[in-house]
């Protein structure tokens, strides 16, 4: 008899006697059943399960903007893409999941070479192997987190995991049990379950007592629709939950690489058979033109560097004169930034748009005081604070923070309006700075921030005419010294074929405000465009144009 069978025997029968002991008959003929309300999780793994929180998100308890803002763009960009599921069909060319193998160990040195398969250009991910034999998953190598999970055999209750191979301990030489409950967030997914260790085969190298989460519990529908059954992380054992030691941690530390360097290269052509592939020890010269360009990590736990001006057509916009955070994310699938940037992409491109309420009304009401005080030289910084709509904390204006007092004696913030008026204006200012330097008149100005109040991004997507493409403007990022550009073909992606394609920007906003911010989040489209290296070593991260 097999081990479901058993089981469910075996809860049948509990189910048989606890009925006895809580059924019971009143005077009246009633039959009454006493309830109590437990968790289901818990009661179907018999352990409390953890929140999803940001709290449990990394290796510590403090909140992560970061984290936050990567989740965020996560969810923006599963929204956008949901119905290229549907799209799917349309491919001619099918993968079979053994047809991702064809890894190899690289004669100079060490190094595992693992191709990665390409779904409309959205989800890039290639083959491992956990345990001895290994078991085969499909995984996303994700630089913006740190740990590796797949979907367990215990995972029962969740419909993704009747979808995806699931891993079984007891089938594996290797396996040492560990337990650890543990729980990761992802954008609009998250995963719930345990930890356990065994072997990890990648190309031909195998890393050896590699803790893992197995999956036990994968709620709602992210992961169901994923073409991929888990994710390995590469980010830095700084967001690894519970503190456990990532792949390529133990990768390094175990002597599988001579280099401790890995890199991707990212094929844009969905239809095409290789898309692309990620090399631990080193990269592959023939995926990549000239020299990469290198900048220094600032952060060790995602893969964050400085990125300075950012231009389209050729023009800055002055967000990022002095200084802005940048994420080389894999994981990611669209380049995040700054909602105000990204409305002047929509703009110079021709996206569609949300006309943004106090965004008008600030504009209309004040767009012409801001106007003066820019042309007095008042900083740029106060000029919110001037006209009242922000308090100044003497480097960047602020919500005045308004509050009441409740009938129960309870303080309660009232500031949302106050703080969306601040942002709307301080947006506005950082644009009208963008038109001084191009010596517009007033009117031309204020028509110009009318213009991109009603061109901000939405979180369903900001599409164009997909007859247009070619007509759009380049858009640059300066990072390291270099200016790397991306042309209308790759940053805008095409869904569908014929008459039912739809192009969708590869731009989404994020806000993340000083001193954490502001904060990109280069993707998928940016690393499509440009060989990444992830240098551990040297603590940087490396650009070159992709081949």
């Amino acid at each position: 008899m097999g081990h479901h069978e058993t089981h469910g025997i075996c809860t049948i029968l509990s189910l048989l006697l606890l009925w006895s002991t809580i059924v019971s008959a009143g005077d009246d003929g009633l039959v009454r059943i006493a309830l109590k309300k437990r968790p289901l999780m818990e009661d179907i793994y018999n352990k409390l399960v953890p929140k999803i929180t940001t709290e449990n998100s990394g290796a510590g308890s403090k909140v992560d903007p970061v984290r936050e803002a990567v989740n965020q763009v996560r969810a923006q960009a599963q929204r956008i893409f949901t119905e290229a599921a549907a799209m799917a069909q349309l491919l001619k060319r099918r993968w079979s999941h053994r047809g991702i193998g064809g890894n190899r160990r690289v004669r100079q040195g060490y190094q595992a070479v693992v191709p990665l398969k390409n779904y409309v250009n959205a989800q890039y991910f290639g083959q491992i192997g956990v345990g001895s034999p290994p078991q085969n998953f499909r995984v996303v190598f994700d630089t913006g987190s740190a740990n590796l999970w797949v979907p367990s055999a215990e995972c029962f209750f969740s419909l993704a995991c009747y979808f995806h191979p699931k891993y079984v301990s007891r089938r594996s030489s290797t396996y040492k049990e560990n337990g650890t409950p543990a729980s990761i967030h992802y954008g609009k997914g998250a995963i719930f379950g345990f930890y356990s260790q065994d072997q990890v085969t990648i190309g031909d190298l195998v890393v050896n007592n590699q803790e893992f989460i197995e999956a036990t519990y994968e709620p709602g529908f992210t992961f169901l629709a994923a073409k991929f059954d888990g994710i390995l992380g590469l980010g830095f054992k700084e967001i690894s939950v519970e503190g456990s030691v990532p792949v390529w941690y133990n990768m390094v530390a175990q002597g599988l690489v001579n280099q401790h360097v890995f890199s991707f290269w990212l094929n844009r052509n969905a239809n095409n058979g290789d898309g692309g592939e990620i090399v631990f020890g080193g990269s592959d010269p023939k995926h990549y033109k000239g020299s990469h360009t290198y900048t220094r990590v600032t952060q060790k736990a995602y893969w964050q560097f400085e990125m300075g001006d950012f231009l389209i057509g050729g023009k800055s916009t002055g967000i990022c004169v002095d200084g802005c955070a940048a994420i080389a994310d894999s994981g990611t699938s669209l380049i995040a930034g700054p909602i105000g940037v990204i409305a002047q992409i929509n703009e110079r491109i021709g996206a569609t748009g949300v006309a943004n309420k106090e965004c008008k009304q600030v504009v209309s009401g004040y767009g012409q005081e801001m106007i003066e005080l820019l042309k007095s030289e008042t900083p740029p910084a106060q000029v919110c604070s001037k006209i009242g709509l922000c308090a100044f904390d003497g480097t960047r204006g602020v919500s005045a923070g308004i509050k009441r007092v409740t009938e129960e004696g309870r303080t309660t913030s009232v500031d949302n309006m106050f703080d969306a008026t601040c942002n709307a204006c301080e947006m506005a200012v950082r644009w009208m700075q963008s038109e001084f330097v191009q010596n517009h008149t007033k009117e031309g100005m204020l028509e110009y921030v009318g213009r991109l109040c009603h061109s901000m991004p939405s979180p369903l997507g900001s599409y164009v005419d997909c007859r247009h493409i070619d007509s759009l403007q380049s858009v640059s990022f300066s990072i390291g010294g270099r200016i790397f550009e991306l042309q209308p073909e790759q940053y805008i992606l095409k869904v569908g074929d014929g008459f039912m394609a739809q192009c969708i920007s590869g731009f989404t906003y994020l806000d993340i405000p000083p001193p954490v911010g502001p904060l990109w989040i280069l993707g998928d489209v940016f690393m499509e465009a440009y060989h990444t290296v992830f240098d551990y070593d040297k603590m940087s991260v490396g650009f070159a144009d992709s081949a």
